[in-house]
């Protein structure tokens, strides 16, 4: 009798899935504005740390990303994603063009855990050069 069994991926490897796609689809709302996308993806208790800063809650978080991204050409690069249990660290380095045309570059830290049996965003950190 042949043993039929099935290698499925460990829960790190989705997991890592899953947060790849989700640090998509928060780069690329930042790009479009998509204040929805947000809205299904942040915790309730979300924090932002701003670049020149400030720290904002959610709601204040969903007016700022509301206007047109300021920034052109915002790329992401040496991202890094780190799982400890239901919580995970995404580190990534940003390019883009400023409205006066300077390039510059920064880096982002979101923190994401899982509630409710999904990976919701607690925290962000922006940085900019």
């Amino acid at each position: 009798m042949q043993n039929a069994t099935r290698k499925q991926a460990s829960p790190s490897a989705a997991d890592l899935e899953i947060l790849q796609e989700l640090n998509q689809g928060f780069i690329r709302s930042v790009r479009m504005s998509d204040v929805a996308w947000f809205d299904r993806n942040l915790a309730e208790d979300f924090l932002n740390s701003n670049a020149d800063g400030t720290l904002v809650d959610r709601a204040a978080f969903l007016r700022q990303i509301e206007p047109p991204c300021p920034v052109s050409n915002f790329e992401v690069e040496d991202v890094r994603i780190r799982i400890f249990g239901d919580t995970a660290i995404v580190h990534g380095r940003t390019t883009y063009t400023k409205s006066d045309g300077q390039a510059a570059a920064g880096r982002y830290t979101d923190v994401w855990v899982r509630q409710g049996g999904r990976w919701v965003c607690v925290s962000g950190d922006v940085t900019r050069g």
